[in-house]
């Protein structure tokens, strides 16, 4: 794994927006607006080396849904934070019935110098982003930059197979909606949705748009219906799930969650299981049931630990996102636990290239590793000011 400076592209900006990265630039705290899309530099591979964070990628994926698995069997979903009885029993349920619901994809985030094995830092199993660079913008950058080159990216294609593998587990004669949020100020959700839905229609499945905001609720015939009065009866959200089942219309996605038994009315994708495998807490989970394992970082939920007087640690609430809410605490700090749910996980500092931190985003699909994304970022937390960089295979 080396890093490599090179000069970027002429126009590479309205380029990367044509493909779809519409937010290329970031504005920071002083107003200025740097690169997200960031092509001065990129980053290079070794076919070995890439096959062997593919082998890694499918072990953990094994090993998290173990992890869930074992949540479920022993009624342990209060350790995620889920005490609602009827929403665990709901996602308990969802589990029992997985191979009759639609799952699309996740992204594990992982450290990686290049050197020694990968470690997790965590698993967005619900609604990750930085899809659209990942699959669509970086396979454009190298064809043009690299002919001849190849990269971990099979993104496109597994999604499309995706979609036309599980088109039986959608409601026939409906067509599939495709859900972000109108508070997306940046479009980032937005093209997200438009390229898997783009995929879904590669696949030969109806489609249908549609903003959060405009999903209401029909109190007539008890379902979900879109701006048209079209009945939701199937839909991919990129909506956080602890949002989806608290928020005004939460009681109604209770009442007609469709967990593929056929008495709902609304089947949702990510379907409500994957609320298992995107909260912190699955990180302390995992160290329990694989303690020292090579690709796992040692994490608790009751605090830090021995980790208070050994690495340190990185306390991360257990639904944050970007970054937001994650303390860095070295060795020797206070150890008192923080009031709100955490996971105290033991730090391991992104390598530095260059002095920029970086992060590998390993993509699963389905059940597959299917492609990276790497972020930089000037400080030990990925958040919202990182920076996405493609890369090859040499």
């Amino acid at each position: 794994m080396e890093r490599h400076r090179v000069t970027p592209r002429p126009g590479w900006q309205a380029t990367v927006e044509e493909q779809g990265v519409i937010y290329p630039l970031t504005r920071h705290p002083d107003g200025s607006l740097r690169p997200y899309w960031d092509e001065s530099a990129y980053y290079s591979f070794p076919l070995a080396e890439v096959e062997a964070l593919e082998e890694t990628v499918a072990e953990l994926h094994g090993m998290c849904l173990a992890a869930a698995a074992h949540l479920v069997e022993h009624g342990r979903l209060a350790d995620l934070g889920i005490t609602d009885p009827r929403l665990a029993a709901l996602i308990t349920e969802s589990w029992h019935r997985r191979a009759e619901l639609p799952t699309v994809y996740g992204r594990f985030d992982l450290r990686y110098d290049g050197e020694g094995p990968a470690t997790l830092l965590e698993y967005n199993a619900d609604t990750p982003t930085s899809l659209v660079e990942a699959a669509s913008a970086q396979w454009f950058w190298m064809e043009e930059r690299f002919p001849g080159h190849d990269q971990w990216n099979s993104l496109h294609e597994r999604l499309v197979d995706a979609w036309r593998r599980q088109a039986h587990l959608l409601p026939p004669g409906a067509p599939l909606h495709f859900a972000h949020s109108a508070g997306d100020e940046l479009g980032e959700d937005l093209m997200t949705v438009a390229y898997l839905r783009e995929t879904a229609e590669q696949a030969g499945l109806a489609t249908r748009a549609v903003s959060m905001e405009d999903i209401g609720w029909d109190r007539i015939s008890g379902r979900f219906v879109d701006e048209r009065y079209g009945f939701v009866r199937a839909c991919f959200k990129l909506y956080p799930w602890e949002w989806l089942a608290t928020d005004r219309f939460g009681p109604h996605v209770l009442d007609t969650l469709d967990n593929g038994g056929g008495t709902g009315s609304t089947l949702w994708i990510e379907p409500a299981w994957k609320m298992l495998l995107s909260n912190k807490a699955l990180l302390a989970v995992l160290w329990e049931l694989y303690p020292g394992h090579p690709n796992l970082v040692p994490a608790y939920l009751d605090g830090p630990r021995e980790l208070a007087s050994t690495t340190g640690w990185v306390a991360k609430p257990l639904l944050g996102r970007e970054g937001a809410g994650v303390t860095v605490h070295p060795a020797g700090s206070d150890p008192t636990p923080r009031d709100e749910p955490c996971c105290y996980q033991g730090l391991a500092p992104l390598p530095a290239f260059d002095g920029n931190h970086v992060v590998l985003g390993a993509w699963v699909v389905g059940d597959e590793p299917a492609g990276l994304g790497i972020r930089e970022s000037a400080g030990l937390v990925t958040d919202g000011y990182a920076r996405f960089l493609p890369h090859v295979i040499v």
